[in-house]
């Protein structure tokens, strides 16, 4: 595997992780890790997906970031 790999598998992990824990009713989607999992993993994808010019998954995983990081602006709004 490239480094490349290891970044979209580290990435990936991060938001299965958060996909799971909240399917699982461990973590809320409104809660801080949740959202922090979600920006964080799907950032790392993305940079992956830029790094291996893949069209589809940097908008997918650019978009994925970009409303990650609205929910942690709203979080943090709220408190």
């Amino acid at each position: 595997m490239t480094t490349t790999d290891w970044v979209g598998f580290i990435g990936v992990t991060i938001l299965l992780i958060a996909f799971f824990l909240n399917l699982n009713d461990t973590i809320k989607k409104e809660s801080i890790i949740y959202l922090s999992l979600n920006f964080v993993g799907a950032g790392i994808a993305c940079f992956a997906s830029l790094l291996l010019h893949y069209l589809p998954f940097i908008i997918l995983e650019g978009s994925w970031t970009l409303v990650s990081a609205y929910g942690l602006l709203h979080y943090f709004r709220k408190k």
